[in-house]
């Protein structure tokens, strides 16, 4: 057919050439272009990581300070401190309690609510109850308590009701307040001042 001769010829003139003549109108070299194509050997930009804060942390003084929800507990529960279950009434004898001895140096420990109870909870931690059933709590957390806590929950229009919630199931239930295997677990909100540099502590010498 007409044009197959030139055709053949094209070919075999492109045959000929080598990769250093290959240069397009633009001006870039084919085979250098061809191979920027290459996206496996472009190096990825260094990601910055910022330590993980740790979620609970041991204050040293029989309190653990929750620094995502800024909640502060007892570090051992009530079953630990008397080794048996109370009513959903003794746990707030308890508290009051806690708070005529200004245990750790605060009078604002109360029972916790059940967001605040579930906070506390996770599959990914493990502590021990008294008859060594595993717990989800963080280890921080004293071990050889017991499996629950009483919230300050009450059932609506059922007052003898409490709501119970499960370190062992995650799951809570409407229990009533004269149930006598039950525990608690005291908290109270956390309140720190913001951090300030030096030099303004120093400056607060001299105001007023």
């Amino acid at each position: 057919m007409p044009g197959e001769e030139n055709l053949e010829d094209l070919e075999k003139k492109l045959s000929d050439l080598e990769p250093e003549d290959l240069v397009g109108e633009s001006g870039y070299d084919v085979e250098e272009w061809i191979g920027d194509d290459d996206w496996s050997e472009i190096e990825e930009e260094d990601v910055v990581v910022e330590p993980e804060v740790p979620q609970f942390l041991d204050n040293g003084d029989g309190t653990v300070s929750d620094s995502v929800n800024r909640l502060m507990w007892k570090q051992s529960d009530s079953c630990k401190e008397f080794g048996y279950g109370i009513t959903w009434h003794e746990a707030l004898d308890y508290c009051d309690s806690l708070n005529e001895k200004r245990f750790a140096g605060y009078d604002d420990w109360r029972l916790p609510g059940y967001d605040e109870a579930k906070t506390l909870f996770s599959f990914h931690k493990t502590n021990r109850d008294k008859d060594g059933a595993e717990l989800h709590i963080d280890p921080l957390f004293e071990p050889g308590g017991g499996h629950n806590t009483w919230t300050h929950e009450e059932k609506p229009d059922f007052s003898q009701y409490a709501m119970k919630f499960s370190y062992v199931t995650g799951n809570d239930v409407w229990e009533n307040k004269d149930n006598e295997y039950s525990h608690v677990r005291v908290v109270r909100e956390e309140r720190k001042e913001e951090w300030e540099p030096e030099w303004r502590r120093q400056t607060k010498k001299f105001d007023g």
